[in-house]
């Protein structure tokens, strides 16, 4: 009996062991996703009133786990009987991905002058207005949070297809933990920077002391923050989205010579995939366009 216990903790052991493992494994591998996800949520997190950030922040948040709890069931239902499904899925993501980066970098060299979130924050004057504002960037947001979420869980399921299905569940959940808790936790962080400033700055007895240059110093970093979140979140979906068609399609993994380091090949791909579905958009907007007008 003892023997048959000590056996079971064993292999439970053992289990959390293979979990551990492979979730360090598919965490560096969404890591690029995370990062964009968080520079996103972030931007739309902040600029409200001091009162407002946190209450959007938390529809976000809730949004985020719905999405959640929407996919993964149907992630792991492919998983156990249409395995190839999420091959599809992660290559269509790597599209989508690149489109991403590279629409980040095409409007980087040539700016869109459309309407900014602040300019909107502006423009509204009654309660009414702010809150559909909110409304509207909350659900911006959460669609953007669906979409995210969708690829996280299929780069993961990525990395332990074939496991146990025990397993994948196991290694999917806490990575889709992860995503929503530790995201979203720093962005709460993040967006609360300038009202942490704030009320250094005002408790302070003199305007050389340190807590009066560490207030000027957080509402000063904010916004700095949140633009370099975005351009190493812009970097990093590049990077996934090369990562993904390098190591799930044969042919252009045998195409990039040995020589060449794999951070640059995948950097390279994901490029050339970003702008071809970048350009392949923008034709479709344009033909679009001229039919309707």
């Amino acid at each position: 009996m003892a023997s048959g216990i000590f056996a079971i903790l064993d292999d439970i052991a053992a289990l959390m062991d293979d979990v551990a493992t492979m979730s360090k494994v598919a965490a560096k591998k969404t890591a690029g996703i995370l990062g964009d996800d968080l520079a996103v949520n972030a931007e739309k997190a902040s600029g409200f009133v001091s009162s407002r950030e946190i209450p959007v922040l938390w529809a976000i948040t809730k949004g985020s786990l719905l999405n959640k709890l929407i996919i993964l069931p149907i992630a792991f239902l492919l998983s156990a009987f249409l395995p190839i499904a999420i091959t599809i899925i992660l290559l269509l993501g790597g599209c989508y991905l690149g489109f991403e980066g590279a629409e980040k970098i095409f409007h980087y060299f040539v700016p869109h002058h459309g309407d900014s979130k602040k300019e909107e924050l502006k423009q509204v004057e009654t309660k009414e207005e702010i809150l559909a504002l909110e409304k509207e960037r909350v659900k911006s947001a959460i669609l953007t949070d669906f979409i995210l979420s969708v690829e996280i869980v299929i780069i993961t399921l990525g990395t332990v297809v074939g496991e146990p299905i025990l397993e994948q569940i196991i290694v999917v959940s806490i990575i889709a933990i992860i995503a929503t808790i530790g995201v979203y936790g720093i962005v709460a962080l993040i967006v609360r920077m300038d009202e942490a400033g704030y009320a250094l700055i005002e408790s302070s007895d003199k305007e050389s002391g340190l807590k009066f240059n560490l207030g000027k110093f957080l509402v000063a970093a904010l916004p700095k923050v949140i633009k370099g979140l975005t351009f190493i979140g812009t970097i990093a979906l590049i990077l996934v989205s090369g990562g993904i068609f390098v190591h799930n399609v044969e042919f252009i993994h045998h195409l990039i010579p040995e020589a060449i380091p794999s951070i640059i090949a995948e950097f390279v791909v994901g490029l050339i995939f970003g702008f071809a579905a970048f350009l392949v958009v923008q034709l479709f907007l344009k033909l679009k366009k001229s039919f309707t007008n």
